[in-house]
């Protein structure tokens, strides 16, 4: 399974069937299946090379976990909407499920990789197995699939992996009272000075982390699932073996040549400016 974007064999899915917001970082305010205007008749992006200097921080994130091409050239055959404009409504739909079962296949992934998760490998290998079957199902089998049942299923897994780590992280630990940050789900951590902080085995799942000072603070057995990094200055951390961290995660925060992260994630060339 394939859960790396390759636009060469996409339609420019994520260009067209998704709804943007110029305040988010996108090019302009654009609805549902309204094209780019960026967006070329090869389905190439037209400023793709200049989408920092753009300020286009919501293009530069966005990652569809291999979701594009999956619906292109397997729900759909390779039939694009502009030559099949009668399944164009029907293909956006799809997609916008698709993206979002790639992504759990992306977490299931990596939580099958996990030693501490092993008392639950069969369960998280059981539940790869049907997502990845629903992703081949055709197009209308796929819109009526009950993705936020679907969701919360495979959530209730990434639960419990994300509490093994943590508790194993943390198991031996020598920290001083009060030094330990205990945060909750979707944590305001806007702009927090976090630098050097005890986070290793923390709960960050969906904690907002938008230009949060993380400098040279490790993550190890952190849970980061559907963090928001916009702008965090993450030069000098160590996400080595931070847990449910995302390409798209990595492409909006500030990183330099220090930052440690794992092997199945890139640095982003953009970083490069972010050196001392």
């Amino acid at each position: 399974m394939n859960l790396q974007a390759d636009c060469e064999e996409c339609f420019g899915l994520c260009c067209v069937a998704l709804y943007f917001s110029a305040s988010e970082g996108f090019p302009s305010n654009k609805d549902v299946g309204q094209p780019c205007l960026n967006l070329q008749p090869d389905f190439r992006c037209g400023i793709h090379g200049s989408l920092r200097e753009s300020g286009l921080k919501g293009c530069i994130a966005f990652d569809c976990f291999g979701a594009g091409q999956k619906v292109a050239q397997v729900s759909f055959g390779g039939q694009d909407w502009r030559k099949v404009p009668e399944s164009a409504k029907q293909m956006f739909e799809v997609f916008q499920i698709m993206r979002q079962l790639h992504e759990l296949l992306w977490y299931l992934t990596e939580a099958l990789t996990l030693q501490a998760a092993l008392p639950i490998h069969g369960a998280l290998k059981a539940m790869y197995d049907e997502t990845e079957r629903i992703t081949h199902l055709s197009p209308d089998s796929i819109l009526k699939l009950d993705i936020e049942g679907h969701r919360a299923g495979v959530n209730t897994l990434l639960l419990k992996t994300s509490e093994l780590v943590r508790t194993e992280t943390r198991r031996g630990q020598k920290v001083h009272s009060g030094q330990r940050k205990t945060f909750g789900r979707g944590a305001n951590l806007i702009g927090a000075n976090l630098k050097k902080k005890e986070l290793r085995g923390a709960n960050l799942r969906g904690a907002y982390l938008i230009a949060a000072d993380l400098r040279e603070t490790d993550l190890s057995g952190t849970d980061l699932i559907g963090a928001d990094f916009r702008d965090a200055d993450i030069r000098g951390a160590d996400l080595s073996e931070s847990i449910f961290l995302t390409q798209a995660q990595l492409n909006a925060a500030k990183g330099d040549t220090s930052t440690k992260i794992p092997s199945s994630l890139t640095p982003p060339t953009h970083w490069r400016t972010f050196q001392e």
